[in-house]
């Protein structure tokens, strides 16, 4: 997932190709010149940032800016390394990268209908495609590339990025909300299914057919996105007060979180922690929701000594039975586990939690520049501890932060004393959170991720072997037409 500063209409105007007719095919071009290395927009360009993204597994995190791109990892708290920048594409407003791989893909608001796929360590284009409309959105797994425009969504095979299906008739969908399951061995697409109801349409990007039709909210979508595993699917609507988790792909409602009920908010993000045990919701106000994904005890509770604040508990929740469906649900609602109170509001982030140094940390990318490191407690929850910020648009890396923003050390929560402390437990002693990488339910590991160290596509024995996008224009015309 991830946030788009959008200019005034920039997706309907400032494209120089001729647009195709509604529903064609994507035309791709190949063999572009080696990127240079230059900054082309000089050392006074801007370079405030345009866009955000992390990576499926939260390893890196991507920056669209002014003048090109950026890629840092996420490895330390204490410094935010740039893996990678490149000047030679400005105003780019969708940048994601395939994993931790050299494959990265990029829009910018000059070609906003052309998608163009970099091997960014050897500097090269792999191919680009250009499509009927403005490219809102891309997602990534190791099977599928998905393309999203208000329309039209286009599903690519990752390893040769031929384009194996086209869904048209879509309801007008202006945002480009869309979710991708990270889980290749069942690729589950998730996308509105009605532009006036939060209807959610469940489809199978590996067989390339819908599975099922989610009836989720009363308001149109928001916000989408898929657990690790691809089995559980959590959505907001336009109101962003109710977040809801569907299991996948059946569509069975499993829980529902009440975020706020005094006022309407814009969700601008959702996001699962690895083992599903929690869901993190950012939006356009100073707050950063963390739930618990928690099931009722099963087990029958003691029976308790006949007190009067015990006698009118029990009574209070079987008064819940004969109240109106929509009161007794929001009595029943889950609050938040955790907090994060920001120091702004009205601007867009994104949020993702995940574990740096072996702890549980929630990330804030936002559109101020700054990304912003918080502790997790898994136990008690509660007020999450500000931990440091780096800045996203400048040379420097880091930025000291004020005296007044850090939480004093005699204050600070679980998580945050156990990370001062020499000995850090391992992921298998913390709850709630595991560093297996992905060795989830159901899943096949592909060969290539049992090797040591990360994949780097230094040539094409590595996955993805993008080869077949790089033969002549006229077997690449051909391949399209097959």
């Amino acid at each position: 997932s991830g946030w788009v500063i959008r200019g005034a209409e920039w997706g309907r105007t400032g494209c120089s190709e001729s647009p195709l007719r509604a529903g064609a095919e994507p035309r791709l071009g190949c063999g572009a010149p080696t990127m240079s290395h230059s900054d082309a927009g000089g050392e006074g360009a801007s370079i405030a940032p345009l866009c955000a993204s992390f990576n499926q597994d939260c390893t890196s995190l991507a920056v669209g800016t002014n003048s090109g791109y950026k890629l840092f990892s996420l490895s330390s708290v204490d410094r935010l390394e740039e893996i990678y920048k490149c000047t030679d594409t400005p105003d780019v407003y969708i940048v994601e990268r395939l994993f931790s791989s050299s494959l990265v893909v990029i829009v910018s608001l000059s070609t906003p209908q052309r998608m163009n796929v970099y091997h960014f360590k050897k500097g090269t284009e792999i191919c680009n495609y250009s499509y009927s409309n403005t490219i809102l959105t891309v997602r990534l797994n190791r099977q599928r590339l998905i393309v999203c425009l208000e329309e039209a969504i286009y599903i690519h095979n990752i390893k040769d990025l031929k384009l194996l299906k086209t869904i048209q008739d879509i309801p007008p969908n202006r945002t480009g909300l869309c979710a991708l399951s990270i889980n290749h061995s069942n690729s589950y697409l998730a996308y509105p299914g009605n532009a006036t109801i939060g209807e959610i349409v469940i489809y199978d990007a590996n067989n390339l057919h819908s599975v099922s039709v989610i009836p989720a909210h009363d308001g149109p979508l928001a916000a989408l996105t898929f657990n690790f595993a691809g089995s559980k699917l959590a959505s907001a609507s336009e109101k962003g007060t109710v977040i809801r988790v569907f299991s996948a792909p059946e569509g069975q409602k499993l829980y529902e979180f009440r975020r706020g009920m005094k006022r309407y908010v814009n969700i601008g993000s959702l996001a699962f922690s690895r083992d599903s045990q929690f869901l993190s919701a950012s939006s356009n106000t100073e707050t950063v929701h963390i739930f618990k994904l928690e099931q009722p005890s099963q087990s029958k509770p003691q029976e308790e000594s006949p007190t009067w604040s015990g006698y009118m508990g029990k009574m209070f929740m079987a008064a819940t039975n004969y109240l109106p469906t929509q009161v007794s649900g929001i009595i029943n609602q889950d609050r938040a586990f955790a907090t994060v109170r920001l120091n702004f509001s009205g601007q867009r982030s994104i949020c993702m939690l995940t574990m740096i140094q072996k702890l549980p940390r929630l990330l804030v990318a936002a559109s101020d520049g700054f990304l912003y490191i918080y502790n997790l407690d898994p136990h008690d929850g509660g007020e999450c501890v500000l931990i440091n910020r780096h800045r996203l648009h400048s040379e420097d890396d880091n930025i000291d932060i004020a005296k007044s923003d850090l939480t004093p050390s005699s204050s600070l929560t679980y998580a945050a004393t156990v990370a001062k402390t020499s000995s850090v437990p391992s992921s298998s002693t913390t709850p709630g959170y595991s560093e297996d990488g992905g060795i989830l339910h159901g899943e096949i590991i592909p060969e290539h991720e049992l090797a040591a160290g990360p994949l780097h596509l230094d040539d094409e024995t590595e996955f993805p072997p993008i080869y077949s996008c790089r033969g002549s224009h006229s077997e690449k015309k051909k391949k399209l037409r097959d």
